[in-house]
């Protein structure tokens, strides 16, 4: 019986070899692989921002999950075509449309050093340095935005799950019973709505409250309606402001609300998962006045400091309340001593296994250093302020507010017709042209186009070309063609 085990253990193991190569072939996978992402941020100054969808089905591999494995060569080439080039390329200088991150060379280094060493980062014990390097950089992120050192807080897969886990944590603090309202405007991202469903408040007394002309939270429409329900008997629970509106970019007056939130015993809660780590440079922190002033904050470091996707975070200024909501020690992962890394992130997220996030965070700030990302920020803030005065020098442009961050919609007012037709033209022909990639939404019931200034890779050549691509557009729809 032992032996007979024996040999069918031996021909499991030499079957397995493929996932085990040795370091010839270590080497050369890895020289492929770094050789082709090497060409393709290469090529990335020239390619179209927004790539054929039918390009999916161009190729395939034979069959697609082999019992065999494919050499890598073929593989890479059909990852090209048909994985890295159709739709968008967000990390294009030229890509305008949503928020985009840009992804930075250093944090896919970080990934795969991550995922090489494969440590369990959701538990301190497992990997005592992988959880003080996210605790580190939590400290960095809540220095960044003003918070005090009682905040505690943990690296997410974006601003949906951090918005999530700060709804969560307020609901536990201040309305355990229900019953407490919530107040937004008509501009807060659709993952608080997700977020307060999940969180069994979906049906929780909702105040929608008035935007001014530039779209921000009315201070007066927020306090009459906290002032009466509290003469109602309804208790004031959840404030979520803005830091940078989706349809937008617009800052909500956070100084201010943060003043009523304290008056009337409310959670203020800010969806800063575009805007909310402009607080870093100095021209954002001006705009993002208040934000320490509030009791969580979501953001997402796959925006505004250029990470990859995957990267949020969210932070709770009295950390304890991540604590008591998530804190758990199951007999299975009691702790195996005495740490001084900080908490575990299983103990203030809803996760347990978890990516090793950090890195890709850390190691960016290690080789490029803070104030890189600094000027990175202040550019593209500067930089949709002349995007916005270029269009104001241009005839018959609508060109909106002025930007408080670095999303600018406006609109363009043609000679005749139905504006709102010329304009969704006007963008289908640009996204369809594929060198320049801006998006649109409707305000009001007016279509607006969308110009979204955030890849660390663009610069003011990328803005000028977007202007000259919208122009050459705006001639051909209102030539004899298109009239």
């Amino acid at each position: 019986m032992i032996e007979e085990l024996k040999l069918q253990i031996d021909g499991h193991r030499k079957a397995m070899q493929p996932l085990e190569p040795d370091a010839d072939t270590r080497a050369a996978l890895g020289r492929q692989a770094l050789d082709h992402a090497l060409a393709y941020l290469d090529a990335l100054p020239d390619a179209p921002s927004n790539g054929p969808w039918a390009d999916v089905f161009s190729r395939h591999l034979e069959p697609e999950f082999p019992e065999e494995g494919h050499d890598f060569a073929p593989v890479l080439d059909y990852l090209a075509t048909c994985v890295e080039g159709p739709g968008f390329t967000t990390a294009s200088p030229r890509f305008m449309a949503y928020i985009p991150g840009g992804g930075l060379f250093h944090s896919a280094l970080g990934d795969l050093l991550a995922a090489a060493s494969n440590k369990f980062a959701g538990f301190a014990s497992a990997a005592p340095g992988a959880v003080r390097l996210e605790n580190a950089t939590i400290e960095w992120l809540a220095k960044a935005i003003g918070y005090p050192e009682s905040t505690l807080g943990i690296l997410t897969s974006g601003g949906s799950i951090a918005n999530l886990t700060a709804v969560v944590a307020a609901r536990d603090a201040r309305d355990d019973a229900g019953g407490g309202a919530v107040y937004t405007t008509r501009f807060a991202h659709h993952c608080v709505d997700k977020a307060l469903h999940v969180a069994g408040r979906g049906k929780a007394p909702r105040r929608l409250i008035a935007t001014d002309e530039s779209f921000r939270m009315s201070i007066a429409s927020l306090e009459e309606a906290l002032a009466q329900d509290r003469e109602a008997g309804i208790r004031p629970w959840l404030v979520v402001a803005s830091a940078g509106t989706v349809d937008t970019g617009s800052v909500d007056p956070l100084f201010e609300i943060a003043q009523i939130c304290r008056r009337y015993g409310a959670w203020f809660h800010i969806d800063g998962a575009y805007g909310g780590l402009f607080a870093l440079c100095e021209d954002g922190r001006q705009v993002l006045r208040g934000i320490e002033l509030s009791d969580s904050v979501a953001l997402d470091p796959h925006k505004t400091l250029f990470l990859p996707y995957g990267t949020g975070a969210v932070l709770v200024r009295e950390g304890r309340h991540l604590v008591d909501t998530f804190g758990a020690s199951p007999n299975y992962m009691q702790p195996l001593g005495e740490s001084e890394v900080g908490p575990s992130p299983s103990d203030l997220s809803p996760e347990l296994t978890r990516h090793f996030r950090a890195l890709r965070l850390w190691l960016p700030l290690q080789l490029a250093g803070a104030s890189a990302f600094r000027a990175a920020q202040a550019e593209k803030l500067a930089l949709a302020r002349y995007f916005h005065a270029r269009l104001t020098q241009i005839p018959d442009f609508d060109p909106g507010p002025p930007p408080d961050l670095s999303v600018i919609t406006f609109r363009y007012q043609p000679r005749g017709g139905d504006t709102d037709a010329f304009n969704e033209r006007l963008l289908r022909r640009t996204q369809e042209e594929g060198r320049v990639m801006l998006s649109g939404t409707r305000i009001d019931g007016r279509f607006m186009i969308r110009c979204a200034i955030l890849n660390f890779r663009t610069h003011i050549e990328h803005v000028d070309e977007a202007i000259d691509v919208l122009g050459r557009g705006i001639a051909e729809l209102e030539g004899p063609a298109g009239s």
